[in-house]
Parts: C-alpha cells; structure tokens; sequence
C-alpha cells in the first residue's frame, strides 16, 4: 500500500501591510494594561516635570498614576459630583479641575485639600504665566481667574452653546482658544474686550488643540479634524474626515510632527502634519473620550466610555542587554556535513524521517471525510486556504458530496456561514459555487424547516446576486475602456497594404516618366 500524501493547501499571494517608519515607531509599544476606573473617564493629562505622573478624570475622583504603577498613587476625591478636565500646571506642582457642581478646585499635588475654589465648570487650564486660571461652562461663558486672589478678572459671553473645550497659548501669556456646541473656536486676548478671532467649525466643537509655534490651530468636532492658519487670519488649511464617529479628542507627538486623533469609532488616527495624511491607527475595545502621550512618546494612554484606562508602555531597548540570552550554537553547526558526498567504501545509515500529520490528514488517512471537514470548518481552526484545499481534496476522491450530506441544522449553519464569507473571493470561488451547488441539491427538499437556514440560504443568495451585479458592470466599464483604447490607438498599416501601396506608386512613376 502506498504512503498517504498530506493533503496539498494552495499559497496565495497577499496584500501585506506596508512597512513604514511610523508603523514601527507606533508599534513599538508593549502589550497594554488595563485599569478600571469607576466611570468613563473625560482627561487625561500628564506631568510636565519627572517623572510625569498622569492625571484621570472620572466620574468624582481624579486618580495619579505613575508610569507604571497600576493602582493610583494618590486620589482628589472631594467632588460630590462628576469631575473634569484635572489639567496640570506648567512646573507640575498645582492641578486645577472643573465639576458639575459648577465650581473649580486648585489642588496642591502634594495635599489632599482644595487650596481655592472658583465658580464654573467644564474647561480650565492654565495661562503660562502660571498665575491665572481660564475656564469654559455651560452658561456660554468663558472666564479669566486670578490664582492669588480667588476672584474673577474678566468674563467673555460670546459663544451661544456650551463651551466644552479649551487651551492656552504657550508662548504668548494672553492668549487662550475655547470651542462651542454653537460649531465655532474662538480665540481671545485677554488684554482686549471681546475675541480676536473666530473660525466656524460646522459641527458641535469638542477638542482644540494650539501647535507649540502657535500658527496653527486644530479644532475637532463631528466626524472632522481641521487645521487652521492663524497666521492668515484664520484661513482653512485642511479638512480631515477619517473617522465613522465623532471626533472627542486631540493630542500632539512629542516633536510636533504627528497629529492624534481620538474618536467614538474606537479608533486612534495618527496624521503626519506635513502631509496630513493618516500614517497609522490603533483600534480600541470602545469608545474613546479622552487620549494622552508621555514626553518623548513613551506612553500612549486612552480613556473609554466603558471607564477603562488603556495604558501602553514602549518597550526599553536597554532591558535586552540588561538580560542576555544564553549563547546557542552558530548555524555553520547544524549544517556540518549536510553536504557531504559519500564514497564508496563508507557505509551509508539510512534514518527514517517520520512525518507529522494534521488532524485532518489523520481523518482523511482512515476515510472520515465527514469528520475531517468538520475539523476545517471549526471557528478557532477556521483558515479558508486550508478548508478549501480540504474540500477539493473530497472532490478529487470523489466523496465531497458524501461529507456534505447528513448534516444537522448546526453542522449546515456553520457549513453555510463559510460559504456567505468566502464564496465570492476570487482565490475560492470555482470550488465553493460549486460546494454551494451540492449543498442546494442535497437540503433543497427540508428548506422552509428551520428559520436560521433558510436565513442564510437568502443572505447567500443575495451576496451572489449583488457580485453578479459587480461583474455586470465590471464587463461594461471593461468594453468602455477597450472602445477608449482602440480609438486612442494609431492604426498601423500592414504589410500587405504597404505592398499594394508601393505598386500604386511604381506604376504612376511609370506613367509620368512616359
């Protein structure tokens, strides 16, 4: 008897995912922690000053993590409703916070205890001078704070929606932006009476972002990102719209050249801001509110509407040297001999090399075709290259239809369910039409038994029909473009009509010469 010959699975080329700089960079990144917190948390904003501890906002608490620590290492707790915003001061040793109690709270990072309280909520962050404090709230209002005295210095009442967010120019002291539900971002000078500049958005407001040159400005808010000149009086540079769902927050890479976008979509989009073009993205379990980067890119962290905090540390180069593997031998040590030519007076050794079959091979090796589809088609088995390969092994044995038969409703559904994703591949469609021909001969007689069946029998006849629509027009757009062709194309004259023209020519030089 013959030896069994495993079954031959096809390789297809593939579209592989190409490999940039920034795919690198992003993905260097370890596997990320996870931490709970007790509600969906709305900022995140990390120190300034070693070794930047990050601040989360959540439900009524504002937790303090170190960089790698998974517990809090210190909590404000003294909300008695929802917190937010806790953003930290430029030397890292105040954090100011808003709260649906319409009052904010300075915190010494060192105490527990509010050192002032201010009456607004929403949006606060620092002027860089360090002394005043800018807040945004739902009244429309936007307020400038004096730290020392605890007391209002001026009021801005333009906006006609919630002010939702904020930020504060670094290099000049006077200036901060605030974005509205009321679809616009406005830019004041707090040396004037009313803003100096204002740019429509189109959508609800809920992110704005100032570049660290402070010529261009970034507003978020719907399904857009747009980046701003302000330099050129608030003109429109560029629109971006790579997010399903609302846009909720904006951060900048550590040196200025990438743009980060979070959203609703769970989705993290990384822009490069010379091109503005989407250069890697990261996917998340939900959806995200709030995002944050460590200098020098050493954290990414995203906050969820689920009140989980996704923490991801990139991975130390030194960690390599600190624990150096053990010395294995080199390759030049396997490979000795292997080239070796035997001569006539050696005795050749002969060592049978036993081969490991796979699960289906084995079933196939002793004629369970049932059982060795069955295998193919499990979900944590499920690779179509190999399912196929199976199927048409059965088919050149001749038992295909054999293995498709006797089926209960589950075994079918799955059977059908592989088909409905696979069928109109190209790699695997002129062997599953033809399965899915089997499968409608053999269980034509029981349809109408069971509503899940005759579910999937519909899903997949739609699919068909809909790719045989695509090849409809795919033929037609392909005779459209040959017609283009042929009429842009020159026609060149054949031999034979070059003959007959030169004959043409012979005998009118004959007849002018006589």
């Amino acid at each position: 008897m013959a030896n069994y010959k495993p079954v031959v699975v096809q390789s297809f080329p593939k579209l592989g995912e190409k490999i940039t700089q920034d795919t690198l960079y992003w993905k260097s990144y370890k596997t990320p922690v996870q931490i709970k917190e007790f509600g969906a948390v709305n900022k995140i904003d990390f120190s300034p000053i070693p070794p930047h501890n990050y601040a989360v906002t959540a439900s009524s608490r504002i937790h303090i993590y170190g960089r790698y620590s998974l517990e809090p290492i210190k909590t404000f707790s003294r909300f008695k409703d929802a917190a937010y915003c806790a953003t930290y001061r430029d030397d890292g040793k105040l954090l100011v916070a808003g709260s649906e109690e319409g009052v904010i709270r300075l915190f010494d990072i060192h105490g527990r205890a509010a050192l002032r309280q201010y009456d607004a909520v929403h949006v606060v962050d620092f002027l860089t001078d360090k002394y005043r404090i800018v807040s945004g709230a739902d009244d429309y209002t936007s307020k400038l704070w004096d730290i020392p005295s605890a007391t209002e210095i001026v009021s801005y009442s333009e906006h006609m929606d919630y002010v939702r967010c904020g930020c504060t120019s670094k290099l000049n002291t006077d200036l901060f932006v605030t974005g509205s539900y009321d679809h616009t971002v406005k830019i004041f000078d707090v040396r004037t009476e009313k803003s100096v500049m204002t740019v429509e958005h189109g959508q609800p407001v809920e992110s704005v972002l100032l570049f660290p040159s402070g010529g261009l400005l970034v507003s978020a808010g719907g399904r857009y990102v747009k980046v701003w000149d302000i330099l050129k009086g608030g003109q429109l540079l560029v629109s971006l719209k790579n997010h399903h769902k609302t846009v909720t927050c904006l951060c900048l890479s550590s040196s200025g050249q990438r743009l980060l976008s979070g959203s609703l979509d769970r989705h993290v989009k990384v822009y490069s801001t010379a091109s503005y073009k989407v250069v890697h993205s990261f996917d998340y379990a939900a959806s995200i509110l709030s995002l944050a980067l460590a200098p020098e890119d050493e954290t990414i962290v995203v906050g969820m509407t689920n009140g989980v905090l996704n923490v991801k540390n990139r991975k130390r180069e030194e960690s390599k040297e600190r624990f150096p593997k053990k010395k294995r031998p080199g390759y030049r040590t396997f490979v000795k001999g292997r080239n070796y030519m035997p001569k006539q007076e050696d005795f050749f050794v002969s060592k049978p090399v036993r081969s490991h079959l796979r699960k289906y091979d084995r079933l196939l090796k002793s004629f369970q075709v049932t059982k060795a589809l069955d295998v193919v088609l499990e979900a944590r088995n499920r690779t179509p290259e190999i399912t196929v390969a199976v199927m048409q092994e059965l088919n050149r044995r001749g038992t295909l239809q054999n293995a498709l038969a006797g089926r209960d409703e589950t075994q079918l559904s799955v059977l059908l369910a592989f088909l409905i994703r696979y069928v109109v591949e190209p790699r695997f469609a002129p062997m599953l039409i033809k399965v899915a021909e089997m499968i409608i001969d053999i269980y034509l007689p029981v349809v109408g038994q069971s509503a899940v069946i005759d579910k999937q029998f519909l899903r997949l006849q739609e699919i068909i029909e809909k790719e045989i629509d695509y090849q409809a027009e795919l033929l037609e757009v392909l005779g459209m473009m040959d017609t283009l062709f042929a009429t842009m194309a020159k026609k060149k004259a054949t031999s034979l009509e070059e003959n007959k023209t030169n004959g043409i020519l012979r005998i009118l030089e004959k007849a002018t010469s006589n």
